[in-house]
């Protein structure tokens, strides 16, 4: 359902990506490559590059990479239809898209456009409205004055059953379908906000598409209502809202997150515009729901440092693990602001706007935020209170999922707590294999028994002994773009590939993104294929390879294939003879180790014959077809 992969694949040739780029940032023509400023980061020193050829783009910065309709999405926040209906806009092609797509689109188009009317018609409200009178002091007594009115386009719900509805007459399906009304009993349309300061909420690019009401405080002295309401009134999820992937003040605050590289994140619509006016216009807050992973999604497009600008209880209270998965998945630093005396950044703004913008400058790593407050809260002049102390702190650690950083906070712990080191880590290992259980330190002696086993000989969660090293982590997508002979081989196959054919195998890659990657161009007929059914990891990759040319070696010292084929080769076979002369080692004095040592001796005697040129290529092919084997397991 949706546009015809055909007229996508004609969209994307039509478009000329050096062109669509160049709107954005000055390209420079580099050999059959074009390189400039990644538009994605600040850079002093050219690292995004271009293929005009194949439509593909990527940072050696940053590694974004894309085609031009992913280039399109990431520069104007759109979803991948309507990037391809921008692109096909521009470049003249009509797009057949089937019935239910067409309606959609044209329920959202309605929907967009009643919120913006909406928006204006709140807005003048309350900048004219006689009735809006108490929303203007409420807001000048918040320190709000004309201009950030204006900024936010905040509006003034009058408190009439249907005051918009009859001034927008917009029909009930549209009413209801973006959240501003419905119809209620007696058949009548009905306003969904009503006596509220409103606070427009938008996407990237500006468009609003729903709206948070705030109810006026009330009057000094009168009388409580029979009926009190939430303080806080939002917009319902609609096709063009869904809360928990949009973040209040993203469109104001963008160009200043992508300037600092930095994102502040707040709990509520006030908080974010007491952060612009202390200086820090790079503020959002998440709609009513708490920081999530599609949260996280859309934030790593714009920064790698997120700022949890918290009052200190709820900053506790976000001490959750899964900060840490967030962190290693999208590749961001997480850190805290600790906010002075328990107060949110709204109130701070107004009382000490510097402390706020201090605040948000000096913030603290997320672990080292609660494991400071978890200090702070004990009593640290008695041995029974550092031990306590010392305990709650690391079972914060405990849940960091690096062993490195761990033992960095375990050191912290001992010095501060002073206790030693070696029963720090005991204790450590002991919360990591039994996670909720509450022994202190110094109960279970040294790591000592527990259910008739010592603590170092239980298996982690993982399957290994905790006495056990971790294993490192996994390797794989740094090392695949490492240059080296593996990626100067995935560049050969992509721009000289009939130079390659029949000498580069995928036994040859000892990194398993880069074998993936090589399988992928064998098995699809384009390169374009290959990244459209590839891994995002892998597709990644591709199209960095795409944009890199491949050395082009020293015409003295032959085709720089002859030499990446045979370092790819050599490394690989010593690799597999490793593992070969462990098996023989595990297998002396058996029937298998004769046959075993053989075998090692005859890899060898190939591996002194790549250098022949007469027993070279033969001894070359002898040693593929070895690979093959051990690599199926033959």
């Amino acid at each position: 359902m949706g546009i015809p992969d055909e007229e996508v694949a004609q969209v994307r040739a039509a478009t000329d990506i050096v062109a669509l780029i160049s709107e954005h940032s000055l390209l420079k023509k580099s050999g059959r490559r074009w390189t400039g400023l990644c538009p994605f980061h600040t850079e002093k020193t050219p690292s995004f590059s271009v293929n005009a050829e194949e439509g593909f783009y990527y940072c050696f910065g940053c590694q974004a990479s894309g085609d031009a309709i992913s280039f399109v999405r990431a520069m104007d926040h759109l979803d991948f239809v309507d990037a391809v209906r921008f692109l096909a806009d521009r470049a003249g092609i009509t797009l057949h898209e089937d019935q239910e797509m067409g309606r959609d689109h044209k329920r959202r188009s309605e929907i967009l456009d009643a919120m913006e009317r909406a928006v204006t018609w709140y807005h003048e409200r309350l900048l004219s409205a006689p009735d809006a009178g108490p929303a203007r002091d409420y807001l000048r007594s918040r320190g709000y004055d004309g201009d950030i009115v204006r900024k936010f386009r905040l509006g003034w719900a009058p408190d009439d059953w249907d005051a918009l509805a009859k001034a927008l007459k917009l029909p009930e399906k549209v009413l209801s379908d973006s959240g501003l009304g419905f119809v209620n009993r007696r058949g009548r349309a009905q306003d969904f906000f009503r006596g509220r300061v409103l606070f427009p909420i938008c996407d990237p690019s500006g468009r609003p598409i729903a709206m948070g009401g705030r109810i006026l405080p009330a009057r000094p002295g009168a009388a409580p209502p029979q009926r009190p309401e939430p303080k806080y009134k939002n917009s319902q999820e609609s096709p063009v809202y869904t809360k928990r992937r949009t973040l209040y003040a993203l469109n104001w605050a963008k160009q200043g997150v992508i300037e600092r590289g930095e994102v502040v994140v707040c709990e509520g619509y006030t908080d974010v515009i007491g952060c612009f006016q202390a200086g820090v216009p790079w503020a959002v807050a998440t709609c009513g729901t708490a920081l999530g992973e599609e949260h996280f999604t859309l934030l790593r497009n714009f920064a790698k440092r997120i700022v949890l600008a918290y009052d200190a209880d709820s900053a506790g209270q976000s001490a959750t693990s899964r900060v840490y998965e967030w962190e290693r998945k999208h590749e961001v630093d997480v850190v805290v602001a600790d906010l002075p005396g328990g107060s949110d950044p709204g109130d701070l703004a107004r009382t000490d706007p510097g402390a706020l913008a201090r605040a948000v400058k000096e913030a603290r790593p997320f672990l080292q935020f609660r494991v400071d407050r978890l200090l702070a809260g004990g009593d640290l002049t008695t041995a029974e209170g550092r031990a306590r102390a010392a305990d709650a702190a690391l079972a914060a650690v405990a849940e960091h999922p690096d062993d490195l950083v761990r033992d960095q906070y375990v050191m912290q712990l001992a010095d501060v707590c002073r206790v030693d080191t070696t029963r720090l880590r005991q204790r450590l290992e002991h919360m990591r294999a039994y996670p909720g259980q509450t022994d202190r330190i110094g109960g279970v002696p040294g790591g000592a028994r527990r259910h008739g086993r010592r603590t170092e000989d239980v298996p982690a969660r993982d399957g290994r002994s905790s006495a056990a090293p971790a294993a490192p982590a996994d390797p794989a997508a740094p090392a695949a773009l490492r240059p080296g002979p593996g990626l100067e081989a995935l560049k050969l196959a992509v721009h000289r590939p009939d130079d390659v054919a029949d000498r580069v195998h995928a036994v040859l890659f000892t990194d398993s993104v880069q074998r993936q990657a090589f399988v992928a161009l064998l098995e699809n007929d384009s390169v374009h294929e290959a990244v459209e059914n590839a891994s995002p990891e892998v597709a990644s990759l591709l199209r960095r390879v795409t944009v890199e040319e491949p050395m082009k070696g020293d015409p003295d010292l032959g085709d720089p294939v002859d030499s990446v084929v045979a370092v790819l080769l050599r490394g690989a076979t010593r690799r597999a003879m490793a593992e070969l002369e462990r098996e023989s080692r595990a297998s002396a004095g058996d029937d298998q180790w004769q046959i075993r040592a053989g075998e090692a001796a005859q890899v060898r005697l190939w591996l002194d014959q790549l250098d022949d040129p007469s027993a070279g290529r033969d001894a070359a092919d002898r040693l593929v077809i070895w690979l093959t084997e051990r690599d199926r397991g033959e």
